[in-house]
């Protein structure tokens, strides 16, 4: 027979356990919201806008911890200070040389050009991790069609939460002019840019192609820009959609890498 104070220790170890699972459920779910760019003012974000939802049954203190929680800002793709593993790569590239990162996907190839003098800690990135081969076998894991227009890749697990485990600094942040009104500048179809967390200097090694032009706050590295077939072949993925009709997600014709290399031009 279980006693009226067991009965009740029971149910408040049991609410405990609720409340802990829905507030590991909203890390979760914002942790898949990644992606990486975001534009507070745009409907549709890069890594998506905040996340709502309800609960019941519990006091509002519980409730507005839980809303806290879920609407956090989005986990790095990158590690935290506490978690990366290994340091940013070693200074090995010529800074005064253009690089070109070069693609193999099941779209077609896409390339695209890389200024070492203007981006130097991005660009010696990419090469080391393409010359360890860490793009291969990747996917470009999210499509934005609204609001933004760009192809995300870049993420070794496929979910937008993803990297290399160190991060790089931000660079370049002032190519496009400064931000208008809205806070916004326009970053051109061709451009590539590295995704981030919303905070400066969390750039891993995802990043975005974009494929029309799109208003984004410049607060990620613009390091890259497409030559005109590779252009044409993220516009046909943009046009073709994502998957379930939706405006933000994977893309309908889905982005394998299955060789990415970086050379000296």
């Amino acid at each position: 027979m279980v006693s009226s104070d067991q009965r009740r220790r029971q149910l408040a170890r049991e609410k405990f356990e609720r409340q802990q699972q829905r507030r590991e459920e909203a890390r979760h779910r914002t942790r898949r919201l990644t992606v990486i760019i975001a534009s507070a003012v745009a409907v549709v974000a890069v890594i998506g806008g905040a996340t709502y939802f309800a609960t019941s049954g519990d006091d509002d203190k519980d409730n507005k911890a839980d809303a806290a929680a879920s609407q956090s800002p989005p986990a790095s793709p990158s590690p935290t200070a506490s978690e990366k593993t290994v340091p940013e790569p070693a200074m090995k590239i010529d800074k005064k040389s253009t690089y070109t990162m070069s693609l193999k996907t099941s779209q077609g190839d896409i390339s695209f050009a890389m200024d070492a003098a203007k981006t130097p800690h991005t660009t010696n990135s990419f090469k080391s991790l393409a010359d360890k081969k860490f793009f291969d076998g990747t996917k470009c894991h999210r499509l934005t069609t609204d609001g933004i227009f760009v192809l995300q890749c870049g993420d070794p697990k496929g979910d937008g939460t993803g990297g290399p485990g160190y991060t790089i600094p931000d660079e370049n942040l002032t190519a496009l002019g400064k931000a208008g009104a809205d806070g916004r500048v326009t970053y051109p179809a061709g451009t590539v840019a590295m995704a981030n967390t919303g905070q400066a200097h969390t750039g891993g090694s995802q990043f975005f192609l974009v494929y029309k032009d799109s208003k984004l706050p410049p607060s990620y590295t613009p390091f890259g820009t497409m030559d005109k077939d590779s252009l044409k072949t993220v516009e046909a993925i943009g046009k073709a959609g994502v998957t379930g009709g939706a405006a933000d997600g994977a893309p309908k014709k889905p982005v394998n890498i299955s060789k990415a290399g970086v050379d000296k031009t």
